[in-house]
């Protein structure tokens, strides 16, 4: 009697799970279809929100590599700006946290950064990061 008091209650709540998720799925398609890149129909809507949440998972995932790098032996503000600005296509504080962390970055006389310095940054933090695997897992 009790488990089937418990599965109902379970059940209950998985539908109304559901039903919230549908909600916010639909919201957020008509949000989209009214801000968004004019999309058409619902699945450019659809599309457009998946991609959107890819970018922003992907920046969110990179600034993290970047603030770790910041302590971390590497191309800490490189990385991060490199987050920042997948970031800050669909996020606005982004855009100007972008715009700090570049007056920090070392510039050219063009206003860009240096292949050379990029490349070296990179080319030191991964030899850096396997020097310290190698010394902490294999030696």
């Amino acid at each position: 009697m009790a488990g089937e008091h418990e599965s109902r209650h379970h059940e209950r709540w998985r539908d109304e799970i559901r039903d919230e998720i549908r909600e916010f799925e639909a919201a957020a398609i008509e949000a989209e279809l009214e801000t968004g890149h004019h999309e058409e129909t619902v699945e450019e809507a659809k599309r457009s929100l998946l991609r959107r949440a890819l970018r922003i998972t992907a920046g969110v995932f990179v600034c993290g590599i970047g603030i770790a790098l910041l302590v971390l032996p590497g191309p800490g503000l490189v990385v991060l700006a490199a987050g920042l600005a997948i970031l800050s296509q669909d996020v606005p504080f982004a855009r100007r946290l972008l715009e700090r962390v570049r007056e920090r970055l070392p510039e050219g006389e063009d206003g860009q950064v240096s292949r050379t310095f990029l490349v070296l940054c990179c080319t030191g933090g991964v030899l850096f990061m396997g020097f310290s695997i190698w010394w902490a897992f294999v030696r």
